[in-house]
């Protein structure tokens, strides 16, 4: 951006044109502050129309990036949580076993019989059919 030069007559500015404008040492005048202030209120007035197109224009990109943005924010505080958890004593070894108790009655449960796996197989094939749908 190219500044205006001063000139000998401290009251005008020369611009790269050759012409000269008056400037005071007051600031802005008060038509440029109005000129201003009217550009932020129409602006304003505004805002909601654009801010409302914006959003119908990119919603699904938007909603996406909220929803990796919630799963971040919510395995960053599960992780906070575990880790809090494991600073208490005798919390980690208890859920250490309560994790080997349900392996063991689910090996006991469902994969020492042939009669158990097969049920097992279909309570997963039924799972699966609830989420993806009829497929097999």
């Amino acid at each position: 951006m190219v500044e205006p030069t001063k000139s000998a007559n401290p009251t005008t500015t020369s611009l790269p044109g050759g012409s000269m404008t008056p400037t005071t040492d007051e600031g802005p005048s008060k038509e440029q502050f109005e000129e201003i202030k009217e550009k932020v209120v129409v602006f304003l007035s505004e805002l909601p129309g654009y801010v409302s197109k914006f959003f119908g224009e990119y919603q699904k990109p938007i909603v996406t990036i909220l929803l990796i943005v919630v799963a971040l924010v919510t395995i960053k505080v599960l992780f906070a949580v575990v880790d809090a958890l494991n600073d208490i004593p005798l919390v980690a070894p208890t859920f250490e076993l309560i994790g080997m108790g349900y392996a063991a009655w689910f090996v006991y449960r469902y994969l020492l019989k042939a009669s158990t796996r097969q049920e097992l197989v279909q309570e997963v094939n039924s799972f699966r059919q609830q989420i993806f749908g009829n497929k097999s």
